[in-house]
């Protein structure tokens, strides 16, 4: 029985992500059978990605949930029944996949399992069994059809597993991992404000489609945070915490952790005293929280891999802002604050700060496509002998650190402030941060390039000091914010 084309009724709102669906389609047209691995963290917009992929193909759409798996194999039997033309038998997952498989023996067929863990059973033995029963159907059924086969997932840690070197689909697999959008093409959800206005947006937001455009519809920033994130009918007034609650047992933890994060990147040491955890044990939540794709270890340019002097940093735009100004105040909202008063004075005091913490992240990639460097991080040390001995300054940290050969080619500052820079920050950079650089162990060039990179402009002392000198840069903030994304 032919197999109708998938029509989706959203394709024409369907934005971006134009690199993954040239990656689909190359992975559609090669005659390879091996299914492919589509996951990655919720909200990242994996269900609109496959479904504007599957759009006029002859395509099956099955998406699991939070059921007992026969309840969910029956719901897949009633879905196929119409497509086959007869209700097919499933009394498991493995012949599911049996079924689909044999569906694509006459034609050329892509069939997405959408939440593909919830078909799964819960305990890890139970899970590996039904695995390698899988993996015995792909053996026996691939090379007979025609089908293409998805795997998607927003339990990051578990379909990583499904690639494991010891797991029964190992090497049964490709993968495809979606990330959070960049801000080039979180501009494309943004349409109608200005470069700034959807910086700040983008650093409230973050990556995820859904949340670009639930806060980018409204006039202002303060408008859109009020109505859609401090307000607690709004839509993501409790985005945080349901997306812990479906992928932990016992978020509490985990929630405290996060709201220490949320105010700025900090060392193991400075979370066990306010945690009152012990470090082992703080080093297991940590680790999970790396392996959802919100936490991770930064390390200052030139450290060893397991250097003790790296600081954990929240990942995600929009949990940062969400830990900072809505999970202390959610019982407050809820009992009468004003959202207006809580942004007047919680969040406008501090948003040049938040969003500058963005603004850096955003000037490192900047620096990493268009300068010739291969590696670009940042650093933090101790400040010069002197300056500590005089304890005046014990300790300098430096935004944007580029490097290439081994050797430091550049280093940048980057400011999101209405002030204008001045020649004050180029003389702190060449009289305690470079030296500083200098002084540590790190390789560098004789006269490394100083990138500025501000908001608010440069004042005209600081023009003239860079127009008589090639290692230092004005960068034009206004035109790389507005630069457009670039396709692969």
């Amino acid at each position: 029985m032919a197999i109708a084309p998938f029509e989706w009724s959203s394709v024409d709102e369907f934005l971006d992500r134009d690199n993954e669906l040239a990656e689909l389609e190359r992975w559609w047209r090669n005659t390879d059978r091996t299914p492919l691995s589509l996951y990655g963290r919720r909200r990242c917009g994996k269900s609109w990605l496959f479904r504007r992929f599957a759009h006029g193909k002859p395509a099956v759409i099955l998406v699991a949930r939070r059921a007992a798996t026969g309840e969910q194999l029956d719901d897949f039997a009633d879905r196929l029944e119409p497509i086959l033309g007869v209700r097919p038998a499933l009394n498991n997952v493995a012949d599911l996949f049996r079924v689909i498989y044999r569906a694509g023996r006459t034609q050329k067929l892509l069939v997405v399992i959408d939440e593909f863990p919830y078909l799964l059973a819960t305990t890890e033995a139970q899970a590996e069994r039904e695995l390698t029963a899988i993996a015995s159907v792909l053996e026996d059924e691939r090379d007979g059809s025609r089908l293409k086969l998805m795997l998607c997932g927003s339990l990051v840690s578990q379909m990583e597993g499904l690639l494991a070197e010891r797991g029964p689909l190992h090497g049964r697999l490709v993968s495809l991992q979606l990330q959070p959008v960049a801000f080039p093409e979180a501009r494309l959800f943004l349409e109608g404000l200005d470069a700034r206005s959807q910086f700040e947006r983008f650093a409230v937001a973050g990556g995820m489609p859904r949340y670009l455009t639930t806060v980018g519809g409204k006039a202002s920033l303060r408008e859109a945070l009020c109505e859609q994130v401090f307000n607690p009918n709004g839509p993501l007034f409790n985005e945080g915490r349901a997306v812990l609650e479906q992928e932990l047992r016992e978020p509490r933890v985990y929630f405290s952790i996060l709201r220490q994060l949320a105010s700025g990147d900090k060392n193991s040491g400075d979370l066990v005293n306010p945690l009152n955890i012990e470090a082992k044990i703080l080093s297991k939540y940590l680790n999970v929280l790396e392996e959802m794709r919100l936490v991770n270890r930064r390390l200052p340019v030139g450290a060893e891999s397991k250097s003790r002097g790296g600081h954990w940093h929240l990942r995600d735009p929009f949990f940062r802002f969400w830990f900072r100004f809505v999970f202390p105040f959610q019982d407050d909202l809820e009992n009468g604050l004003d959202p207006d008063v809580l942004f007047d004075l919680e969040v406008a005091p501090v948003l040049n700060d938040h969003v500058g913490k963005e603004f850096e992240d955003f000037c490192r990639r900047w620096t990493r496509t268009t300068r010739a460097v291969t590696k670009v991080g940042s650093w933090w040390g101790p400040a010069l002998h002197s300056e500590r001995r005089k304890k005046t300054r014990l300790t300098e940290e430096i935004d944007i650190v580029g490097t290439a050969a081994g050797k430091i080619e550049l280093i940048g500052e980057a400011r999101w402030r209405n002030k204008c820079m001045g020649v004050d920050y180029l003389a702190e950079i060449e009289t305690f941060k470079l030296p500083a650089l200098r002084q540590s162990t790190l390789k560098m060039v004789d006269t490394p390039t100083i990138l500025l990179f501000s908001r608010g402009g440069y004042t005209k002392g600081l023009v003239e000091a860079a127009a008589g000198r090639e290692d230092l840069v004005l960068v034009d903030v206004a035109s790389s914010l507005s630069e457009k994304p670039s396709v692969k």
